[in-house]
């Protein structure tokens, strides 16, 4: 038997306020929230993120080993076109809409405030 989904990503960050600003203008929804941590909820799937008290030496590299980016999957091109649209008024820099070469869908890709990767991408039903 294999894992039928993600239960939950921890995604470590400097600081937590600035954090639930940026994703919940992104996700357009507000976190649960405890004293050292955020957590979203989207589907069946957790996004947490905790205070990192002892940042890393080097910024954050999508190419160096471990997280290249995170995907958040939508189920329509108006749906993206409304995250654009958001993500516009509040002012946060992103890719535009673009066409995946290798899928052939449309994604819009930005950098969170500690500059790891995140992407909008169409998959529909």
């Amino acid at each position: 038997m294999i894992p039928e989904f993600i239960d939950h990503v921890v995604l470590r960050v400097t600081e937590l306020d600035r954090t639930e600003r940026f994703y919940t203008a992104v996700l357009a929804q507000s976190p649960h929230r405890a004293e050292d941590s955020l957590m979203y909820q989207l589907g069946d799937a957790r996004l947490f993120f905790t205070a990192c008290r002892q940042p890393g030496q080097e910024p954050y590299d999508k190419e160096k080993v471990g997280l290249n980016h995170v995907a958040f999957g939508v189920r329509s091109v108006e749906e993206l076109h409304a995250i654009h649209a958001r993500l516009k008024n509040h002012g946060i820099s992103n890719s535009g809409i673009r066409l995946d070469d290798y899928g052939n869908k449309e994604f819009i890709w930005l950098d969170d405030p500690d500059g790891m990767r995140i992407e909008f991408y169409l998959r529909p039903s």
